[in-house]
């Protein structure tokens, strides 16, 4: 596909400016800032400075422990307008096992076209893409309403510090957020969200070779209710997301390590439960009630099976068919010629996170990227300027400019 003429201009800004957002993608990446590990106080200075070195203005949002949870710059037009952000997190996945990295994880180093490091594609190029992107409307102001950089230091967590403080610190939410998630050949537009329990499974604690008889080991109780569990879930897919809920029972510690003459009495299992628009929180909460209301009838023990909520549940979200954020984006990426599909991502996303509170979202369009989460993270150079064309164009078309039509 060619490039729209009216995209032209843009890509060749995007080219001429290719250096200056590699050398601060790679500033970023060469300060660790794994979720929940590192102190992330630097990444969050580094980008401060930057948007500030370009004129902006900036805050630094704080969590309920003083700790820096988001950068946060807004641009403004030559006249209001609607409200749009671009949402890029500045906290990275833990590196797993350093020695499976051919280089130094943190090494932001450049081979054959690649910029290679964690947190290279999720998401600190694009937070250099977007930091360069409102420079960029801030010189011009050639449109109508507000356009905010949001860099949550807090996402890989799960906690979500920062876009949390930034949604309480506003007196109307925005129209729609878009997130610089990585991958070009997609366009996020909903996403499976989740359900988490804690669950204890309680047994009789004896002598492995006593003669009483009936179940007492806690473990054997897990095995039945993971058995019972599985069994549970629709495998048909949500006609809304074209993705079926899942089931996955994620950790289970029981017993003591060398203890080989004791019946463990109690173990504790942890579940994930992926949500679809049909089968909800409520849904995935009644299961899990059932399963161990069953497993304690069929083999009771001195103590009832208990659960708890491990984290606050996302719903399930999509965009409707023809909405104007992800057509916006879709056309956009068409102007710096690719072609992208929309599509929902079977993984949560911070698009349930804001689907609760009614903002709109697309939550991935970015970067050509390998490794994601994995050893050798890295994005291909070459497909930094059309992404940020794509964005460009997309905010053409969502903000209204006063200087004509064709926006």
């Amino acid at each position: 596909m060619t490039i729209a003429p009216h995209a032209e201009q843009e890509r060749a800004d995007a080219t001429r400016q290719l250096d200056s957002i590699v050398d601060l993608a790679q500033h970023l990446v060469r300060h660790p800032s794994r979720g929940g590990l590192d102190d992330g106080a630097a990444v969050v200075q580094i980008a401060a400075s930057w948007l500030q070195s370009a004129g902006l203005d900036v805050d630094i949002l704080r969590d309920h422990a003083d700790r820096p949870a988001a950068v946060v710059c807004d641009v403004d037009g030559s006249t209001p307008g609607p409200h749009y952000v671009l949402d890029a997190c500045l906290d990275t996945a833990d590196v797993g096992d350093p020695t499976a990295w051919r280089r130094d994880p943190f090494s932001g180093d450049v081979q054959a076209g690649w910029l290679y490091g964690r947190g290279s594609s999720d998401s600190k190029t694009a937070v250099a893409v977007f930091a360069h992107l409102v420079a960029d409307l801030a010189q011009r102001a050639d449109f109508s309403g507000r356009v905010t950089v949001l860099y949550d230091l807090d996402e890989h967590t799960g906690g979500f510090a920062g876009i949390r403080r930034y949604l309480d610190g506003l007196d109307r939410l925005p129209n729609g957020v878009m997130i610089g998630y990585p991958g070009s050949e997609r366009i996020i537009v909903g996403g499976r969200g989740f359900f988490r329990a804690a669950v204890v499974v309680h047994g009789r604690a004896e002598h492995t070779a006593s003669r009483r008889g009936g179940p007492s080991n806690a473990l054997t109780r897990a095995a039945e209710l993971i058995r019972l569990l599985d069994g549970s879930v629709p495998f048909d897919a949500d006609p809304a997301l074209g993705l079926p809920p899942k089931l996955t029972v994620t950790s289970i510690h029981g017993g003591t390590s060398g203890s080989y003459s004791v019946v463990p009495d109690r173990c504790e299992l942890e579940v994930d439960i992926r949500l679809t628009p049909a089968f909800t929180a409520a849904r995935a909460e009644a299961l899990v009630k059932t399963a161990l209301a069953t497993l304690d009838r069929s083999s009771p023990a001195p103590r009832p099976s208990t659960w708890s909520r491990a984290a606050e549940p996302w719903p399930a979200f999509r965009l409707p068919d023809g909405h104007p954020l992800p057509a916006a984006l879709l056309a956009g990426a068409h102007a710096a010629g690719l072609s992208p599909a929309l599509a929902v991502a079977g993984p949560s996303n911070i698009g349930c996170f804001l689907a609760v509170h009614g903002v709109p979202t697309t939550a991935g369009f970015g970067v050509t990227y390998r490794g994601l989460h994995a050893a050798d993270e890295a994005v291909e150079i070459a497909s930094i300027p059309a992404v940020y064309v794509a964005y460009r164009e997309a905010l053409r078309l969502l903000l209204v400019d006063p200087a004509g039509p064709g926006i």
